[in-house]
């Protein structure tokens, strides 16, 4: 899942969208009311994309977490985060079972389906492969343009070495004993001496 432009602040219920950043502040509007508001620097905020959950080996992503729960419910809602906590642990435990039971607190797993029902249901549920793939095809194809760029800006000589093209800015014609040229270079010599 991507999760980047989405927060959690403390003290603060739901889920918010980053829109921009002040001095001392930033600006997120709340994805359930769209409503705007101002975080500053002293709210604790979170990226849910920052954050993991605990288990035996190494810590689990957040948007791993919810791959899993979207594979599970077939992109539909899981349970509700007021269901009885031994339904909702049982049920986290079906998709993490290595998750760490002494770090991971009852508060956390509520906040996991709390905030998986809030996105599924707004429909900002969005899985990570495409835009890898996209990415990376982006990548090639700027790769490609410079290499091409490189290639245009290249000329051989008669020895058959590559040289590259010298560049000359636009509207100037390029001439080896022009007049201007050679002023400039007396001038260079003067503020030398």
């Amino acid at each position: 899942m991507v999760l980047k432009d989405y927060l959690s602040i403390s003290g603060q219920h739901g889920l918010f969208r980053f829109i921009a950043q002040g001095r001392n502040l930033m600006i997120v509007e709340n994805l359930e009311t769209k409503k705007r508001t101002s975080a500053f620097a002293t709210s604790k905020v979170s990226s849910l994309e920052d954050i993991s959950v605990f288990t035996q080996g190494e810590d689990v992503p957040l948007a791993k977490v919810f791959d899993k729960i979207y594979e599970k419910e077939n992109g539909g809602p899981c349970p509700d985060e007021k269901s009885d906590i031994t339904v909702l642990k049982n049920y986290f435990v079906e998709i993490l079972p290595e998750y760490d039971r002494e770090r991971v607190y009852d508060s956390d797993i509520r906040k996991i389906f709390r905030w998986y029902n809030i996105l599924q249901k707004l429909n900002l549920l969005v899985k990570e492969e495409p835009e890898k793939e996209t990415e990376s095809k982006a990548e090639e194809k700027t790769e490609e343009v410079n290499r091409e760029q490189n290639e245009e800006n290249t000329t051989p000589t008669p020895e058959g070495k590559s040289k590259k093209a010298e560049s000359v800015p636009a509207g100037e014609k390029k001439t080896k004993n022009s007049p201007k040229s050679k002023k400039t270079k007396e001038q260079d010599n003067k503020e030398a001496k």
